[in-house]
């Protein structure tokens, strides 16, 4: 991906015209400078036509330019909205096991830092590109008013951009070494947020955690791009410094070595200066475009390419609720956890197991013993590396997985909970919600209208209360609890387990939780205990003395 690139699948019809008006603006200001030095150069008044002909180029050049602005601008902040909807539908279409490979940190940094950079640098790009557009101008300007000088101009244009091209290799090396210092930042920011109450609870770790971590790693990113600014600096320097070496070597040089009319030479001179604010604005932008290049480099090394990422189709199929499948079968169904500075993976399976409506099974085990993998790979959130997962004989794949993945109504041990009821459209949704936060003892607490909650700001009990309402307007045909009850009270884990389970089963429910809450087991249709990423046992608990 490149920025051109970015731009022209953006509109390539705005593009084009951008740069067409863009051309026009360039040529303007180049006939600007040609009418200038001829009237400066003729020895009578200046005629009528030729003030006609300066406002008329001067009004051109202005409109051109106006209009070669606002296409850009336009192209360019649809180009950031397109980049950032794109990047954001590729992160939920890739495969959840990807994304926790890649590391939350890494998306974040991606989704703010290097969308921040293309942002801000991308509004520039107008005035970048109508810079180029009048050095091109005035260079065929150039050319048109001596061949020779041209040539030997382009001589010495090729190696000035020779001499500044190689710094800037170097600072684009250092900034991708800065870029790349900016995950490690993000990681430990996630660090800050999420541990504060460890840093707190422990200065040494909290001093540690500042010196050899967090001030390392930005130490590292502020030298990184001190120095590639610096040489973009010196570079920028020099370029300056080579336009009035140029305008030395037209003025002392070449006349002694071949005869130029003084009308030429002037010519050369003010059209050589004119051209110095616009090259000035290129090399002063040409950092941040090489910012963008690093930044757009980094999406892509992500790997969230659609096409490779998920090829899973949307399917038509509905799933009526009101006629209930009639089992769910895992057959031979495995996952592996690769995982780094380690001899041996994680393996859980192959996993056998058949789940029927209006069941309530409790999946049990000690920690490690893979039961919220298991749980992801029930769900399709994973998929699996052997094995099949069938839907009353449909065997789940890539056409259907979507589909199956909408049978599920889960509240995870790392749930998010949304401040609005997203995708729920119901005439009395308001009401609906309003009667299970009276059942969920939360009405006190919370109210909502249309549709969004007054507060989210609960305990994480109250809040896994606010999530097991959504699943419950939901009403998918299989519900599933990964260790709900764990931070709830005694009086609610008891509702919980006595009520709100058994009424989810007897209205046609599978309820699978997660649960070490062994004194409910006998409450469960069957226990499905793992232990190594094994099932040892699937039975009913009255047969296990429960």
């Amino acid at each position: 991906m490149n920025l051109f690139r970015l731009l022209l699948r953006t509109s390539a019809l705005f593009l084009s015209l951008a740069v067409l008006a863009g051309i026009l603006s360039g040529g303007c200001a180049a006939g600007l400078i040609a009418l200038i030095n001829a009237t400066l150069n003729q020895n009578q008044p200046s005629t009528t036509t030729l003030v006609w002909s300066f406002a008329a180029l001067c009004l051109v050049r202005l409109i051109a330019n106006l209009a070669s602005q606002i296409l850009l601008i336009n192209l360019s902040e649809k180009a950031i909205l397109d980049l950032r909807m794109l990047l954001s539908r590729r992160i939920l279409a890739s495969p959840l096991r990807q994304l926790e490979q890649i590391g939350a940190y890494r998306l974040l940094a991606t989704l703010t830092e290097d969308i921040g950079t293309i942002s801000g640098t991308v509004l520039i790009i107008p005035f970048f590109c109508i810079n180029i557009a009048i050095v091109i101008a005035c260079l065929i300007y150039l050319g048109w008013l001596s061949t020779t000088i041209f040539v030997i101009g382009c001589c010495f244009l090729f190696v000035g951009i020779f001499s500044y091209l190689l710094p800037m290799i170097k600072a684009m090396s250092l900034l991708k070494l800065a870029r790349e210092q900016e995950d490690r930042l993000f990681k430990h920011f996630c660090a800050i947020t999420q541990g504060t109450k460890e840093l707190k609870l422990h200065r040494e770790r909290r001093l540690s955690f500042l010196r050899e971590d967090l001030r390392t790693t930005a130490l590292s990113s502020r030298r990184h791009n001190v120095v590639g600014m610096s040489v973009f600096a010196a570079a920028g320097s020099w370029g300056q410094i080579l336009f009035f070496v140029a305008i030395g070597l037209l003025l002392f040089t070449l006349p002694s070595l071949t005869r130029i009319p003084p009308t030429i030479l002037s010519a050369y001179a003010l059209t050589i200066i004119y051209m110095m604010s616009p090259l000035e604005h290129i090399m002063g932008m040409l950092p941040n475009i090489t910012r963008v290049l690093v930044a757009l480099k980094k999406v892509e090394s992500l790997g969230l390419v659609l096409p490779n990422c998920s090829n899973e189709t949307l399917s038509e199929e509905t799933f009526n609720s009101e006629k209930f499948w009639q089992s769910l079968e895992l057959v031979n169904v495995s996952h592996t956890y690769y995982q780094e500075r380690e001899e041996t993976n994680f393996i859980l399976g192959p996993i056998n197991l058949k789940f029927h409506p209006g069941e309530l099974i409790f999946i049990v085990g000690g920690n490690g013993s893979g039961k919220s993998t298991l749980a992801k790979l029930i769900s399709g959130l994973y998929i699996p590396e052997t094995g099949e997962i069938y839907l009353d004989r449909k065997q789940i794949d890539n056409h259907n997985r979507e589909w199956y993945r909408q049978q599920f109504s889960v509240v995870f041990s790392d749930f998010y909970l949304f401040e609005r009821l997203l995708g729920l459209e119901s005439r009395n949704l308001d009401a609906q919600a309003q009667n299970y936060l009276v059942q969920l003892q939360l009405d006190h607490k919370v109210n909502i209208k249309d549709g969004v909650f007054s507060t989210t700001n609960l305990s994480q009990g109250q809040r896994k209360r606010l999530a097991l309402l959504t699943s419950y307007l939901e009403d998918r045909p299989i519900y599933m609890f990964d260790e709900w009850a764990s931070d709830q009270d005694p009086i609610f884990k008891e509702i919980f387990y006595t009520q709100l389970l058994p009424e989810l089963k007897s209205r046609g429910k599978t309820v699978l939780v997660i649960s070490h809450d062994d004194r409910y087991f006998h409450i469960a249709d069957r226990i499905v205990k793992l232990e190594y990423g094994k099932v040892k046992y699937d039975k009913n608990p009255k047969l296990l003395n429960i």
